[in-house]
């Protein structure tokens, strides 16, 4: 890199920096980090063990920003200072070349983390992935964005859980649901709610045709107690059947697998992950407090595409993103028009350009 460019570089970080302590507001982030290490040394600090547990929580996510700041503001003095005294011809130039390109990969991840400052950001995510029509085809589409989610949370150090998963009858998935858990998992993953769009030569057609595949994503946040959810035993229809795995795979003989629907607005939840019916019921329970949560939520803010997304058919028209691997290989989002030629990285849970491109615009 020549010394013109790599120190317009190093400027723009400089700026870049700048724009990121007024977007954190590090004078009153340190009041903050002071005020709540003040609460956790109370003696009465774990009275409430919920309250106590999001404030440790939130002290160690604005300690980790502050870190993560000045350690970037430090790389880059750092680096501005050795390319002002360094030949253009060493090694060491090379070295701070390569430094540069790193510090702008950062800054970048850092400035999408400080986007996630909506109100449920940092919490966990639940997905659901339903096939649309099509069968076997729509089926393997489904499975195959269902890797793609896993593959994605391997990339970032999320924990992934299986919830629920219902097998094709010839290959793919009928139905998924998982929850995926990391800092700021929703936050990043509501990006990806809505109907994907697959196009490709089928492999399951003897012909070899085209053909179009659909699948709805439906992501909500996992709620913790920032909102009270009241359910009616009497408005719960509670069913319990035998669970059914993968290719014949971890396959229970006893009926543990759960099926909740609140009568009231539909809902239908269901869980088969545990051997246990009970852990089944609870974590049922769980996913049916999120869902309700977040259909309250559209209610009071009027505004249903804040967590759950505008609810289309899974089909043509409606899809958010495609997938196109015949008669050329391209990903594009439809929100953002973000395109990509790399699918194979894509399919593979490389997906933060998407993701980026969609909090940057929102």
């Amino acid at each position: 890199m020549e010394r013109y460019e790599l120190n317009k570089h190093i400027a723009s970080f400089e700026t870049r920096l700048e724009d990121l302590e007024k977007a954190l507001d590090i004078e009153s982030l340190k009041e903050s980090l002071i005020e709540q290490t003040k609460q956790m040394s109370e003696p009465d600090f774990w009275d409430d063990v919920k309250k106590a547990q999001s404030i440790i929580q939130k002290t160690n996510n604005q300690k980790e920003e502050l870190d993560t700041y000045l350690r970037l503001l430090e790389q880059q003095e750092t680096l501005k200072e050795l390319a002002s005294v360094t030949d253009e011809q060493t090694e060491d130039w090379l070295m701070i070349s390569e430094e540069v390109h790193l510090l702008d990969k950062e800054l970048k991840e850092f400035e999408t983390l400080i986007l996630l400052d909506g109100p449920y950001d940092d919490l966990p995510a639940i997905i659901e992935l339903h096939p649309g029509a099509g069968g076997t085809e729509s089926q393997d589409w489904c499975e195959m964005l269902f890797r793609m989610y896993q593959r994605y949370a391997v990339r970032k150090n999320f924990k992934v859980e299986v919830l629920d998963y219902q097998s094709g009858e010839e290959a793919g998935i009928k139905s998924v649901t998982m929850k995926i858990k990391g800092r700021h998992a929703y936050g990043y993953l509501k990006s990806e709610h809505g109907v994907h769009r697959l196009v490709r030569i089928s492999p399951f057609d003897s012909n070899a045709r085209r053909h179009t595949s659909f699948v709805s994503c439906e992501v909500i946040p996992e709620i913790d107690q920032r909102i009270d959810v009241k359910i009616n035993d009497e408005d719960l229809k509670i069913d319990v059947y035998r669970s059914s795995g993968a290719g014949g795979q971890s396959v229970n003989t006893t009926d543990s697998a759960v099926r909740i629907t609140h009568l009231p607005t539909n809902t239908v939840v269901t869980c088969q992950n545990e051997r246990s019916q009970l852990k089944n019921k609870e974590t049922a329970m769980q996913l049916l407090t999120s869902k309700l949560a977040a259909l309250e939520i559209q209610k009071q803010m009027q505004l249903l595409s804040d967590i759950k997304g505008e609810q289309k058919d899974i089909g043509w028209g409606s899809q958010i993103r495609s997938y196109v691997f015949h008669p050329y290989q391209m990903v594009k989002d439809h929100r953002t028009q973000y395109e990509s030629s790399q699918t194979t990285q894509v399919m593979d849970g490389d997906i933060d350009a998407f993701i980026n491109a969609y909090l940057k615009k929102g």
